[in-house]
């Protein structure tokens, strides 16, 4: 099992910035690949930008958000900058880990972002 715990989150007005982090505990060997989605209120999940084999991002937030991890923490983090109310929603971080065949999928409670205009 992987734990997974997102922090960072909170209020903020337009074309701030924030910083989300995701900590990754316990059977964290043969993780593969992190990321993290977003939900906004009344809409799907949606993923924002995934760290594997390559990174990449939802065209919405190409050139504002930047993904990294620090494999020495077992973190994951979100560089949010010029963020827009549309950024607005709780935000998932999201691990793939493949010990075997099958791999496993796991997820953070998610921690609220909300942008002011």
């Amino acid at each position: 099992q992987v734990q997974l715990v997102e922090s960072g989150g909170g209020l903020v007005q337009a074309g701030g910035s924030l910083r989300l982090s995701c900590a990754a505990s316990g059977s964290i060997f043969g993780l593969v690949a992190m990321g993290w989605y977003r939900q906004a209120s009344g809409k799907q999940r949606e993923l924002v930008a995934t760290s594997g084999d390559s990174i990449d991002y939802a065209d919405s937030v190409k050139g504002r958000f930047a993904i990294s991890r620090d494999n020495a923490k077992n973190t994951m983090y979100l560089q949010m900058n010029s963020l827009k109310p549309e950024d607005t929603g709780v935000y998932y971080c999201q691990a793939t880990r493949r010990v075997g065949l099958i791999p496993e999928y796991y997820w953070g409670p998610g921690t609220q972002v909300t942008v002011s205009s």
